[in-house]
């Protein structure tokens, strides 16, 4: 099963870490993306520009809203994901907390619902 994890993080701290903790935590993040890779748990990850550089999109009464910035005002950002596959939410919760910037912020983890095995229509949140 597919499992999204989504780094969060206060953009702010990040920016004031000094340079040479940041290019360590930049190498140790790298080196366990690999150590992903080589286990098979590895399928996908990207890092996001900063929040700055975020727009909202928004269709109410089909008219088109931007706004410039994050969807919500919030400490931490949505700094990047990784999409990895794991048997179970335990396996995905070990990865997400071994995974380096989860010392610094916070890791959502998240299955992802798989559309090709249900109907082409959204399904509705379960609550």
């Amino acid at each position: 099963m597919k499992y999204l994890l989504l780094v969060c993080r206060d953009e702010k701290s990040l920016n004031a870490m000094p340079p040479g903790e940041w290019n360590a935590l930049v190498r140790e993040t790298n080196a366990y993306l690999d150590t992903l890779r080589k286990s098979g748990h590895y399928v996908a990850s990207e890092a996001l520009e900063s929040v700055e550089t975020a727009t909202t999109v928004q269709i109410r009464n089909g008219k088109l809203s931007t706004t410039d910035g994050p969807f919500a005002e919030t400490k931490e950002q949505i700094g990047g994901f990784i999409l990895v596959e794991a048997p179970n939410l335990d396996d995905a919760i070990r990865i997400a907390a071994e995974f380096p910037p989860a010392r610094h912020g916070k890791v959502e983890v998240r299955p992802v619902r798989d559309f090709t095995a249900r109907s082409s229509t959204l399904p509705r949140s379960e609550g």
